[in-house]
């Protein structure tokens, strides 16, 4: 098993954060989204240690995107990590939770004027310029409201990190950044340092998601180092800061190969150090912005089993109480997952099965052939390393209410998010008046 903390006690209970899961699913309901803080906390300082024993002035931000609660915040705020927003909602949470908008960097392809406008007067840290449109625009709110925001270009340096092609962002055809090949990000670059409104403060990239080695990394070193010196050679202005976005993976089956992170990040520093000597430039205060490194391990979700049916010679499926609504990355990238059975952890004789969740689709399974001991009903299922992005990319679908999100931490259990009720549910519907008339006696007509 990959995740850190799980431990099996005298009743064959899994154990997360010193707490019996079987009693997590019974206090607080399934499904359950479960959070062990001290992994999400060891995490973000393997991230912290490494880049700062290299340069003080390097920075992380957690990219909210992966999971972010007010909780959450406060927790990364803690840990010396800044925080990548990308929306006018995740930049709302955050302040909310009172982070320090001078270390919120804010991103998106397509920000509104009135999330731009949110940003400005907030002080955010860094506004990432995604494209030409944006630029413009950021620079009229910016005059208008007589402020002058520090600026990153995004750029896409043309590599191909080798994941799902839903989430590849870093090669040429992106809906992200500007392009380094045809020459749109060096013309990028030249208009900003032109602008009175905005400060030109650096670069940023980003190559793709799940990036379970260095190499790709030190592509995009090298890539945007040669960008670098381009600038300095012919606008005569250097880059303070490079931003190599996130990406970095985690393992999530036995078969996932994977090089620790430590490993990585010294390999990527070892390379920036390299082509800062080969090139001539001075080291830039480097940025990088994990998600679901931080987040992924340190999560579980718990479920309760409400039946089984055997296809003979086809296929054995484990209905859950949950399922695309909670934990839609199988469906929608092929995700794939280890599970375990909470209440009898090494229990049984292995037998292949499908976990299927209970929406009405076909596709709405959690885990496709997994091995687990014989599966009954009421069995409570522990799907591993779902920390990151089940709760950020939960719906109503089949209006069924969004879990509850618990922290734990040395045996003790909180919720940081409450359980949506059936009310929660409806509370936006509206009824038109005309909706509420009754049709005494007439019967309505085909329209």
């Amino acid at each position: 098993m990959f995740y850190n903390s799980i431990k099996v006690n005298s009743k064959g209970h899994l154990v997360i954060g010193g707490c019996d899961a079987v009693e997590l699913a019974e206090r607080f309901g399934t499904p359950l989204y479960v959070i062990d803080e001290d992994v999400l906390r060891a995490n973000s300082r393997i991230f912290y240690n490494a880049l700062k024993s290299h340069n003080p002035e390097n920075e992380v931000v957690y990219a909210g995107k992966a999971f972010l609660t007010t909780a959450m915040c406060k927790i990364i705020q803690q840990e010396g990590l800044g925080l990548d927003v990308v929306s006018g909602g995740e930049l709302y949470t955050a302040l909310k939770a009172g982070f320090p908008t001078e270390k919120i960097y804010f991103h998106g392809n397509n920000k509104s004027e009135e999330e731009l406008i949110m940003a400005l007067q907030s002080g955010v840290g860094r506004i990432i310029i995604d494209n030409w449109d944006e630029l413009e625009l950021l620079e009229i709110l910016a005059k208008k409201l007589n402020k002058e925001p520090a600026i990153y270009i995004r750029v896409t340096p043309g590599i191909e990190a080798h994941t799902h092609r839903y989430i590849m962002t870093g090669q040429i055809d992106s809906k992200f950044g500007f392009t380094i090949s045809n020459g749109e990000a060096f013309k990028a670059v030249k208009r900003a340092l032109t602008s009175r409104s905005l400060k030109f403060k650096g670069l940023h990239c980003h190559i793709g998601s799940q990036i379970l080695e260095s190499t790709p990394y030190k592509i995009a070193v090298k890539i945007m180092l040669e960008l670098l010196k381009e600038i300095k050679d012919t606008l005569g202005r250097g880059v303070e800061e490079l931003d190599l976005g996130g990406g970095f993976g985690i393992p999530y089956v036995e078969d996932d190969s994977y090089q620790p992170v430590e490993e990585m990040l010294r390999e990527i520093l070892e390379e920036l150090e390299a082509q800062v000597s080969l090139l001539k430039v001075k080291l830039p205060k480097i940025i990088v912005e994990p998600g679901r490194a931080i987040i992924g391990n340190a999560g579980i979700t718990l479920y309760k089993v409400g039946g089984v049916k055997e296809i003979p010679g086809v296929r054995k499926y484990v209905f859950v109480d949950g399922g695309m609504s909670d934990n839609i990355r199988t469906a929608l990238y092929g995700a794939r997952y280890s599970a375990v059975i909470a209440n009898r952890v090494y229990n049984g004789r292995l037998e292949k099965v499908t976990v299927a969740g209970k929406l009405c689709e076909s596709g709405d399974v959690i885990i496709w052939d997994i091995l687990l001991p014989e599966v009954k009903k009421g069995d409570i299922i522990a799907v591993l390393n779902t920390g990151a992005y089940g709760y950020s990319m939960a719906s109503n679908y089949n209006r069924l209410p969004k879990p509850a999100v618990i922290l734990v931490s040395k045996g003790k259990a909180e919720i940081i998010v409450k359980r949506e009720t059936y009310e929660d549910v409806i509370k936006n519907d509206v009824v038109p008046e005309r909706l509420e008339e009754k049709f005494q006696g007439r019967e309505m007509q085909a329209i």
